[in-house]
Protein backbone atom coordinates (compact mmCIF):
# COMPACT_ATOMS: atom_id res chain seq x y z
CA UNK A 1 0.00 0.00 0.00
CA UNK A 2 1.71 2.91 -0.97
CA UNK A 3 2.05 6.13 1.93
CA UNK A 4 0.96 9.25 2.21
CA UNK A 5 3.58 12.01 1.72
CA UNK A 6 4.67 14.63 -0.19
CA UNK A 7 4.63 14.55 -3.64
CA UNK A 8 7.64 14.48 -6.23
CA UNK A 9 9.31 17.83 -6.94
CA UNK A 10 7.31 20.24 -9.66
CA UNK A 11 10.09 22.27 -11.99
CA UNK A 12 9.46 24.64 -14.30
CA UNK A 13 11.52 24.58 -17.08
CA UNK A 14 11.08 28.38 -17.78
CA UNK A 15 12.91 29.37 -14.63
CA UNK A 16 16.11 29.35 -16.51
CA UNK A 17 18.00 31.18 -13.65
CA UNK A 18 17.84 28.38 -11.05
CA UNK A 19 16.78 25.47 -13.47
CA UNK A 20 20.49 23.70 -13.35
CA UNK A 21 20.39 23.73 -9.44
CA UNK A 22 16.89 22.57 -9.09
CA UNK A 23 17.22 20.05 -11.49
CA UNK A 24 20.28 18.85 -9.74
CA UNK A 25 18.71 18.89 -6.66
CA UNK A 26 15.58 16.77 -7.34
CA UNK A 27 18.13 14.04 -8.98
CA UNK A 28 20.19 14.21 -5.96
CA UNK A 29 17.45 13.78 -3.23
CA UNK A 30 14.49 12.29 -4.73
CA UNK A 31 16.22 10.88 -8.25
CA UNK A 32 12.79 12.12 -10.20
CA UNK A 33 10.78 15.45 -11.13
CA UNK A 34 7.94 16.59 -12.76
CA UNK A 35 8.80 18.75 -15.31
CA UNK A 36 5.88 21.71 -16.41
CA UNK A 37 6.07 23.89 -19.26
CA UNK A 38 8.47 21.88 -21.34
CA UNK A 39 7.28 23.41 -24.43
CA UNK A 40 5.98 19.44 -25.90
CA UNK A 41 2.37 20.83 -26.59
CA UNK A 42 -0.31 19.33 -25.46
CA UNK A 43 -1.91 18.56 -28.68
CA UNK A 44 1.42 16.64 -29.35
CA UNK A 45 1.57 14.55 -26.29
CA UNK A 46 -3.05 14.06 -26.79
CA UNK A 47 -2.21 12.15 -30.16
CA UNK A 48 0.69 10.18 -28.82
CA UNK A 49 -1.51 9.23 -26.63
CA UNK A 50 -3.90 8.24 -29.61
CA UNK A 51 -1.82 6.55 -31.36
CA UNK A 52 -0.49 4.48 -28.29
CA UNK A 53 -3.67 3.49 -27.52
CA UNK A 54 -4.45 2.16 -31.65
CA UNK A 55 -1.37 0.24 -31.22
CA UNK A 56 -2.01 -2.12 -29.15
CA UNK A 57 -5.78 -2.75 -30.11
CA UNK A 58 -4.23 -4.57 -32.69
CA UNK A 59 -4.15 -8.61 -33.05
CA UNK A 60 -1.93 -10.07 -31.36
CA UNK A 61 -0.09 -11.19 -34.26
CA UNK A 62 0.51 -7.78 -35.19
CA UNK A 63 2.06 -6.73 -32.15
CA UNK A 64 4.25 -9.97 -32.23
CA UNK A 65 6.30 -8.26 -34.58
CA UNK A 66 7.76 -5.80 -32.67
CA UNK A 67 8.98 -9.12 -30.82
CA UNK A 68 13.08 -8.96 -30.49
CA UNK A 69 15.57 -11.65 -29.60
CA UNK A 70 16.45 -9.45 -26.32
CA UNK A 71 13.53 -9.06 -24.11
CA UNK A 72 13.72 -5.82 -23.50
CA UNK A 73 14.07 -4.37 -27.25
CA UNK A 74 10.65 -5.31 -28.08
CA UNK A 75 7.22 -6.20 -27.94
CA UNK A 76 6.63 -7.86 -24.18
CA UNK A 77 3.32 -9.44 -23.14
CA UNK A 78 3.96 -9.65 -19.02
CA UNK A 79 1.50 -11.68 -17.30
CA UNK A 80 -2.15 -10.52 -18.09
CA UNK A 81 -1.44 -6.92 -16.93
CA UNK A 82 1.15 -5.31 -18.77
CA UNK A 83 2.32 -5.16 -22.43
CA UNK A 84 4.51 -2.56 -24.25
CA UNK A 85 6.11 -1.67 -27.57
CA UNK A 86 9.88 -0.85 -27.99
CA UNK A 87 11.57 1.60 -30.62
CA UNK A 88 15.10 0.50 -30.02
CA UNK A 89 17.98 3.23 -30.50
CA UNK A 90 15.65 5.20 -32.22
CA UNK A 91 18.67 7.53 -33.29
CA UNK A 92 19.57 5.14 -35.99
CA UNK A 93 18.80 5.51 -39.36
CA UNK A 94 15.17 4.04 -40.63
CA UNK A 95 14.65 2.35 -36.66
CA UNK A 96 11.19 4.56 -36.52
CA UNK A 97 10.13 3.76 -40.36
CA UNK A 98 11.04 0.29 -39.26
CA UNK A 99 8.85 0.05 -35.83
CA UNK A 100 5.84 1.69 -38.03
CA UNK A 101 6.29 -0.59 -40.94
CA UNK A 102 6.18 -3.76 -38.01
CA UNK A 103 2.82 -2.21 -36.62
CA UNK A 104 1.24 -1.23 -40.02
CA UNK A 105 1.10 2.39 -38.44
CA UNK A 106 -0.85 4.55 -40.59
CA UNK A 107 0.96 7.94 -42.64
CA UNK A 108 -0.96 10.03 -39.74
CA UNK A 109 0.62 7.97 -37.44
CA UNK A 110 3.93 7.75 -38.83
CA UNK A 111 4.09 11.53 -38.70
CA UNK A 112 2.89 11.62 -35.01
CA UNK A 113 5.55 9.54 -34.16
CA UNK A 114 8.21 10.90 -36.04
CA UNK A 115 7.32 14.55 -34.20
CA UNK A 116 6.52 13.06 -30.80
CA UNK A 117 10.09 10.92 -30.32
CA UNK A 118 12.50 14.05 -31.11
CA UNK A 119 10.53 16.59 -29.31
CA UNK A 120 10.89 14.59 -26.60
CA UNK A 121 14.50 13.74 -27.19
CA UNK A 122 14.81 17.67 -27.39
CA UNK A 123 13.87 17.94 -24.01
CA UNK A 124 16.06 15.42 -22.72
CA UNK A 125 19.19 17.18 -23.68
CA UNK A 126 17.95 19.97 -22.38
CA UNK A 127 17.54 18.58 -18.71
CA UNK A 128 21.28 16.67 -19.52
CA UNK A 129 22.94 19.70 -20.59
CA UNK A 130 21.35 21.50 -17.29
CA UNK A 131 22.20 18.23 -15.18
CA UNK A 132 26.03 18.92 -16.55
CA UNK A 133 25.96 22.57 -15.81
CA UNK A 134 24.54 21.96 -12.72
CA UNK A 135 27.18 19.54 -11.44
CA UNK A 136 30.08 22.24 -12.63
CA UNK A 137 31.22 19.98 -15.46
CA UNK A 138 31.95 21.38 -19.11
CA UNK A 139 31.27 20.81 -22.14
CA UNK A 140 27.36 20.07 -21.89
CA UNK A 141 25.97 22.16 -24.61
CA UNK A 142 22.46 21.08 -26.21
CA UNK A 143 23.83 17.92 -27.78
CA UNK A 144 24.95 16.42 -24.49
CA UNK A 145 23.41 12.86 -25.33
CA UNK A 146 25.41 12.91 -28.83
CA UNK A 147 26.05 8.87 -29.64
CA UNK A 148 23.80 7.91 -26.92
CA UNK A 149 21.45 4.46 -27.86
CA UNK A 150 18.06 5.82 -27.02
CA UNK A 151 15.02 3.77 -26.15
CA UNK A 152 11.06 4.84 -26.72
CA UNK A 153 8.27 2.17 -25.06
CA UNK A 154 4.71 2.53 -25.38
CA UNK A 155 3.17 1.04 -22.41
CA UNK A 156 -0.11 -0.47 -21.27
CA UNK A 157 -1.58 -1.98 -17.87
CA UNK A 158 -4.48 -3.86 -18.54
CA UNK A 159 -6.41 -2.75 -15.74
CA UNK A 160 -9.78 -4.57 -14.42
CA UNK A 161 -11.76 -5.31 -11.81
CA UNK A 162 -9.98 -8.87 -11.55
CA UNK A 163 -6.59 -7.19 -11.64
CA UNK A 164 -6.97 -3.90 -9.23
CA UNK A 165 -4.45 -4.72 -6.68
CA UNK A 166 -2.04 -5.94 -8.95
CA UNK A 167 1.39 -4.76 -9.97
CA UNK A 168 2.10 -3.69 -13.55
CA UNK A 169 5.62 -4.92 -13.29
CA UNK A 170 8.05 -5.63 -10.41
CA UNK A 171 9.76 -2.50 -8.49
CA UNK A 172 12.79 -1.35 -10.76
CA UNK A 173 14.96 0.66 -11.53
CA UNK A 174 15.48 2.19 -15.03
CA UNK A 175 18.64 0.55 -16.38
CA UNK A 176 20.07 3.66 -18.25
CA UNK A 177 20.82 7.66 -18.17
CA UNK A 178 17.84 9.75 -17.41
CA UNK A 179 13.93 8.38 -18.46
CA UNK A 180 11.40 11.15 -19.66
CA UNK A 181 8.02 9.51 -19.46
CA UNK A 182 4.45 11.11 -20.10
CA UNK A 183 2.31 9.05 -17.68
CA UNK A 184 -1.10 8.23 -17.90
CA UNK A 185 -2.67 12.33 -17.32
CA UNK A 186 -6.34 10.42 -16.07
CA UNK A 187 -5.55 7.10 -14.29
CA UNK A 188 -3.40 6.90 -11.79
CA UNK A 189 -0.66 4.56 -10.70
CA UNK A 190 2.86 5.43 -10.77
CA UNK A 191 5.09 4.81 -7.31
CA UNK A 192 8.26 5.74 -6.32
CA UNK A 193 10.16 4.80 -3.51
CA UNK A 194 11.22 7.50 -1.39
CA UNK A 195 14.99 7.83 -0.68
CA UNK A 196 15.19 8.87 2.74
CA UNK A 197 12.29 7.06 4.62
CA UNK A 198 12.57 4.22 1.73
CA UNK A 199 8.54 4.05 1.36
CA UNK A 200 6.35 4.09 -1.61
CA UNK A 201 4.73 7.10 -2.41
CA UNK A 202 2.25 7.51 -5.28
CA UNK A 203 2.94 9.80 -7.78
CA UNK A 204 -0.11 11.38 -8.96
CA UNK A 205 -1.37 12.71 -12.62
CA UNK A 206 -0.32 15.98 -13.24
CA UNK A 207 -2.03 16.60 -17.16
CA UNK A 208 0.17 18.62 -19.31
CA UNK A 209 3.98 17.64 -17.52
CA UNK A 210 6.48 14.95 -17.72
CA UNK A 211 8.09 12.93 -15.31
CA UNK A 212 11.75 12.91 -15.67
CA UNK A 213 14.04 9.88 -13.69
CA UNK A 214 17.65 8.90 -12.80
CA UNK A 215 18.48 5.56 -13.93
CA UNK A 216 21.25 3.07 -13.18
CA UNK A 217 23.92 4.66 -15.80
CA UNK A 218 22.94 8.30 -14.47
CA UNK A 219 24.01 6.89 -11.06
CA UNK A 220 27.49 5.84 -12.44
CA UNK A 221 28.39 9.08 -14.35
CA UNK A 222 27.73 11.33 -11.80
CA UNK A 223 29.63 9.14 -9.28
CA UNK A 224 26.83 8.09 -6.89
CA UNK A 225 25.40 11.90 -6.31
CA UNK A 226 22.29 10.96 -8.37
CA UNK A 227 19.48 8.89 -6.87
CA UNK A 228 18.55 5.97 -9.23
CA UNK A 229 15.24 5.96 -7.92
CA UNK A 230 12.86 2.45 -7.70
CA UNK A 231 9.55 2.45 -8.98
CA UNK A 232 6.38 0.58 -10.62
CA UNK A 233 3.06 0.93 -11.75
CA UNK A 234 0.19 -0.58 -9.71
CA UNK A 235 -3.45 -0.76 -10.64
CA UNK A 236 -5.53 0.92 -8.52
CA UNK A 237 -8.79 1.40 -10.72
CA UNK A 238 -10.54 -1.22 -13.64
CA UNK A 239 -9.68 1.46 -16.04
CA UNK A 240 -6.24 0.44 -18.46
CA UNK A 241 -3.67 2.92 -18.15
CA UNK A 242 -1.04 4.07 -20.88
CA UNK A 243 2.64 5.99 -20.75
CA UNK A 244 5.01 6.59 -22.93
CA UNK A 245 8.60 6.94 -21.88
CA UNK A 246 12.22 7.61 -23.35
CA UNK A 247 14.90 6.19 -21.87
CA UNK A 248 18.52 7.56 -22.76
CA UNK A 249 20.27 4.61 -22.30
CA UNK A 250 24.04 5.12 -22.77
CA UNK A 251 26.75 5.90 -25.47
CA UNK A 252 27.23 3.27 -28.16
CA UNK A 253 31.03 2.89 -28.18
CA UNK A 254 32.18 4.83 -24.86
CA UNK A 255 32.53 3.21 -21.04
CA UNK A 256 30.40 4.53 -18.97
CA UNK A 257 32.10 6.47 -16.13
CA UNK A 258 32.36 9.65 -13.97
CA UNK A 259 34.38 12.85 -15.20
CA UNK A 260 36.80 13.49 -13.19
CA UNK A 261 35.54 16.11 -12.43
CA UNK A 262 33.33 14.31 -10.38
CA UNK A 263 36.37 12.39 -8.53
CA UNK A 264 38.86 13.73 -5.90
CA UNK A 265 40.54 12.30 -2.65
CA UNK A 266 36.99 13.65 -0.58
CA UNK A 267 35.00 11.94 -3.67
CA UNK A 268 36.59 8.52 -4.66
CA UNK A 269 35.47 6.93 -7.61
CA UNK A 270 32.59 4.46 -6.68
CA UNK A 271 32.43 2.25 -9.69
CA UNK A 272 35.36 1.23 -12.48
CA UNK A 273 34.26 2.13 -16.02
CA UNK A 274 32.38 -0.64 -18.12
CA UNK A 275 30.48 -0.50 -21.16
CA UNK A 276 26.91 -0.49 -21.28
CA UNK A 277 26.29 -3.59 -22.83
CA UNK A 278 28.06 -5.76 -20.22
CA UNK A 279 26.33 -3.91 -17.55
CA UNK A 280 22.66 -4.79 -19.43
CA UNK A 281 24.04 -8.19 -19.38
CA UNK A 282 24.91 -8.37 -15.80
CA UNK A 283 22.21 -7.39 -14.70
CA UNK A 284 19.65 -9.57 -16.78
CA UNK A 285 21.60 -12.70 -15.69
CA UNK A 286 21.66 -11.39 -12.00
CA UNK A 287 17.77 -10.16 -12.29
CA UNK A 288 18.85 -7.19 -10.23
CA UNK A 289 15.82 -5.52 -11.19
CA UNK A 290 16.08 -2.43 -8.77
CA UNK A 291 20.06 -2.09 -9.97
CA UNK A 292 21.77 -4.63 -6.82
CA UNK A 293 24.13 -5.36 -10.00
CA UNK A 294 25.99 -1.96 -9.99
CA UNK A 295 27.57 -3.87 -6.80
CA UNK A 296 29.80 -5.84 -9.01
CA UNK A 297 31.15 -3.16 -10.63
CA UNK A 298 31.96 -1.22 -7.29
CA UNK A 299 35.48 -0.06 -6.71
CA UNK A 300 35.10 -1.77 -3.78
CA UNK A 301 34.80 -5.01 -5.13
CA UNK A 302 37.53 -6.58 -6.18
CA UNK A 303 36.52 -9.00 -9.03
CA UNK A 304 37.32 -8.61 -11.79
CA UNK A 305 33.79 -8.49 -14.10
Amino acid sequence: MATKCRSIPVINIQEFSTLAEKIVKACEEWGCFRLVNHGLPMALMSEMKAVTESLFDKPREIKQRNSHPQADKGYIWYTHVYESFCLYDFTSPAAIDDFCDQLDASPHQREIIHKYVFALYDIAQLVGSKLTEGLGLSGGGGDVFRGYKCQLKMNKYNCSDETVGLSGGPLHTDVGFITVLQDDDVVNGLEMVQKLTAEIMPVHPMPGSLVINVGDIGMVWSNARLYNVKHRVQCYEPRDRFSIALFILAHKDEKVEAPPELVDFEHPRHYVPFYFEDYRRVRMLTKSGTGEALDLFSTKNSRSI
